[in-house]
Parts: C-alpha cells; sequence; structure tokens
C-alpha cells in the first residue's frame, strides 16, 4: 500500500457479486457505504460502479447529474458524495456515468467484450482515490462475463491491490440462489474469497409498525451459505421507506445519509458491516483463497 492517490493506497478492496440481476446489488453496495461512513467519522469509503450498461450508483448516492470527473495529475479525479464530518466518514464514487455526455444519460450502452475490459482496466488503473481509502466496494454487473475477469486478472497483477474477498446477494427463491451458486463457483475458480452472503428481499417490512412478512419465501441464502460453508451474513427486507429517501435526493449525499439514519433497514447493515470488518481482518493479505463447494 502506498500514500498516493490511486488503488494501491486502498486498504480494503471488497467486491459485490451475484449471478444473477435484479437481485439488489447496488442498493446492497449503497448501505454498506452507508452504514460503513456511520460508523466513524475519520473512515474514507470509495465504490467503483463497474456496471457499465446500468451504471446506477450515482443516482443512488444523491449525485447531481450532469457531475463531470477531473482529469488530475495522478489520474481521475473520484467524485466526492458525501464528505467527512464530526458525525461520519466520506464517501467517493467513480462510474462510468461521469464519462458519458448528458444527452447521452438515457442512451444504451452498446459494447461488446473488448470495449468492456478496457473500460474496466482503465478504472483500475487511472482513477485517483483519496490516498489511504479504508474501503473500495466493487459494484458489478450480473454475471460471470467479461467485466469480472478483467476485473480479478487486473485486481491480482498487483499484490498492493488484492481484493479481501466478495461479498455475495441473493434472493431467497430457488431461481436466485441457484444462479448466485455459479457465482460462488466462479470465486472458486479465480481464487477470490467469498465472505459472506447477504439474502436480500427476505421479506417485507411494514412501514407502519416494522413487522416483516415473508413475501417472497424466506432462508434461500442462509442454506446456500450452509451448504457451501459460506458464512451467512442475514436477511435484508423489502423496506420502501429505503426507496422514498432515495428518490427524494434532496441535500445530494449528505442529505441521503441523514434520512438513511432513520431508515429501518440502518440498523440491518449495521450488522452486516461489523461481520465485513472482522472478514476482512482475518485476511489481511488479501491472498487467493480455496473453498469447499
Amino acid at each position: 500500500m502506498t500514500d498516493q492517490p490511486g488503488l494501491a493506497s486502498v486498504k480494503n478492496i471488497v467486491l459485490v457479486l451475484s449471478g444473477k440481476g435484479g437481485v439488489g446489488k447496488s442498493s446492497t453496495t449503497l448501505q454498506l457505504a452507508l452504514a460503513l461512513s456511520l460508523s466513524s467519522p475519520t473512515i474514507k469509503i470509495g465504490i467503483l460502479d463497474i456496471d457499465l450498461t446500468g451504471p446506477n450508483i450515482p443516482h443512488l448516492l444523491s449525485i447531481p447529474h450532469g457531475s463531470r470527473i477531473i482529469q488530475t495529475a495522478h489520474g481521475w479525479s473520484s467524485i466526492r458524495a458525501i464528505p467527512a464530518s464530526a458525525t461520519h466518514g466520506s464517501v467517493e464514487c467513480m462510474s462510468l456515468s461521469f464519462l458519458l455526455p448528458e444527452a447521452d444519460r438515457d442512451k444504451s450502452i452498446v459494447w461488446r467484450g473488448p470495449k468492456k475490459t478496457a473500460m474496466v482496466r482503465q478504472f483500475l488503473s487511472e482513477v485517483a482515490w483519496t490516498p489511504g481509502l479504508d474501503y473500495l466496494l466493487v459494484d458489478t454487473p450480473p454475471g460471470t462475463s467479461d467485466e469480472h475477469i478483467s476485473l480479478v486478472e487486473a485486481l491480482y497483477k498487483n499484490p498492493d491491490t488484492h481484493p479481501k474477498g466478495a461479498v455475495l446477494v441473493t434472493t431467497p427463491q430457488a431461481v436466485g440462489t441457484a444462479d448466485v451458486r455459479k457465482e460462488l463457483n466462479f470465486c472458486v475458480k479465480v481464487g477470490v474469497r467469498v465472505l459472506g452472503v447477504i439474502e436480500n428481499m427476505s421479506g417485507f417490512m411494514c412501514p407502519c409498525c416494522g413487522v416483516v412478512t415473508e413475501v417472497f419465501s424466506k432462508g434461500g441464502g442462509e442454506r446456500l451459505a450452509r451448504e457451501t460453508g459460506v458464512e451467512f451474513w442475514g436477511g435484508v427486507p423489502l423496506d420502501g421507506g429505503l426507496v422514498g429517501l432515495v428518490e427524494k435526493r434532496e441535500g445530494g449525499g449528505v442529505g441521503l445519509l441523514e434520512r438513511y439514519k432513520g431508515c429501518g433497514l440502518r440498523w440491518v447493515f449495521e450488522g452486516i458491516v461489523g461481520k465485513l470488518v472482522e472478514s476482512v481482518k482475518e485476511d489481511p493479505g488479501g491472498r487467493r483463497v480455496s473453498m469447499s463447494m
């Protein structure tokens, strides 16, 4: 690790993966970042959005449309979504949406594999992250294709950029866990340690009383974790309040964080973040780790 801006200065790189689309990887990444930010006023968090065809992290972080990165002597500057204060740490972000003209924001990204690969490698080599970033959360697209292979190959080229591991996100249903099992197999093949499994959409949280009702069944993620020998980090219920606080967009990232303090899911992710912090301590070198399947 160095004290220069860039990936090599990041203390903990964590991938957020799932073999299936629509399971909530981006919302999970967002809440991991918010919960980590609220854990300490000195912590520094970054989010790298490599979902190239659906870069939603800037919107979820309430970053104003039209925000553009600046080319510095050290590379592309990340966008600061939440500055540090006496009560919370900072959150910064990098996404393809910052590189697209405002007129192209709603257009589809139609890229072949080589162009995606080149873009991922640029993100990993040319972003001037704040020196000493404590956590870099990498929000990935569904599947196990070009972006994932390019990501892992590039990260393991340098000992200073080895990821601490991956967080897998699933939904309770069998169709969701089946695809996430494939993602687990991908991690085994490429040697990425799986830190834990999160079961998203694990019931519906009533906005009035907070009671959780099972809508899409429950327990699929926990069974998957048990069968594969991976730690289960818990279930995250659907909460309409989260959608409301993200869509409000008032006050930018700081306003989002303030609203999140009163969200019922904050306490769920506070526990998950505790497990994340402990898990990265167990493998400080970010070594490739084999798993039993």
